[in-house]
């Protein structure tokens, strides 16, 4: 336990690196400009990840590559995947409904910070990894359905990947989890985790891509 909350430490600084892109930096990114105010739809540029995320099979597993999607990534139709029911949700191709998709995923990744914060107060309280990654987990699914709180459409969307997946529209539990990995570290890391292919569909996988590593290596047994 102790090697894993000092690498959860580490997440905490990575977090506030990955939280300070500026949103003009965004829209740069996918061609939004004065010329889409003026009503004049831009040219995609062209757009490529550091980390590519064809490499990455649990990634894959849910998107497909897509040219013409704003970052070269579009969920996937296919029965496995757990983006299937986002496949069709906006038009990955239009860089202007990506951008509004971008910053309500990057609200989300921002309000992940409250569970390192709850994380580094029950440290504090020397409560045990059973009981910090309950009650993380916990809240994670909470945030989860509060960031689609005022997106009717959304929220269902959420619910219903939550259903498919995890037999629970609130997402899964502690206990589900525990069940699965048999490893209460890996329950709290799975609570801060993120999906790799959303994160591709919408800019982010570079961003975030030390959180995949790090779970290869929990799996892995290196944790």
């Amino acid at each position: 336990m102790k090697k894993l909350l000092v690498i959860l430490l580490g997440l905490c600084l990575c977090l506030s690196s990955a939280f300070s892109e500026e949103t003009s930096a965004v829209k740069e990114t996918i061609g939004i400009n004065s010329a889409t105010e003026n009503g004049v739809k831009p040219d995609k540029t062209a757009f490529t990840y550091e980390h590519d995320p064809r490499d990455n099979p649990k990634a894959m597993r849910d998107i497909v590559v897509n040219p013409d999607a704003v970052y070269g990534f579009s969920p996937s139709t296919a029965e496995g995947s757990t983006l299937k029911n986002y496949a069709d949700a906006i038009d990955w191709s239009d860089p202007e409904p990506v951008a509004r998709a971008r910053e309500e995923r990057r609200t989300y990744h921002e309000s992940m910070a409250e569970l390192y914060d709850m994380i580094l107060a029950m440290m504090d309280e020397d409560k045990d990894i059973e009981t910090i990654a309950r009650a993380v987990s916990k809240r994670r699914n909470e945030l989860r359905m509060e960031a689609e709180k005022d997106n009717p459409e959304g929220l269902a969307l959420v619910k219903k990947r939550n259903l498919e997946t995890y037999g629970n529209e609130e997402g899964p539990t502690a206990d589900d989890l525990y069940e699965k990995y048999n490893s209460w570290d890996m329950v709290l890391y799975k609570a801060l985790g993120t999906n790799a292919g959303m994160d591709a569909c919408l800019g982010f996988y570079d961003e975030y891509y030390y959180l995949y590593d790090i779970e290869n290596e929990i799996e892995a047994g290196g944790i």
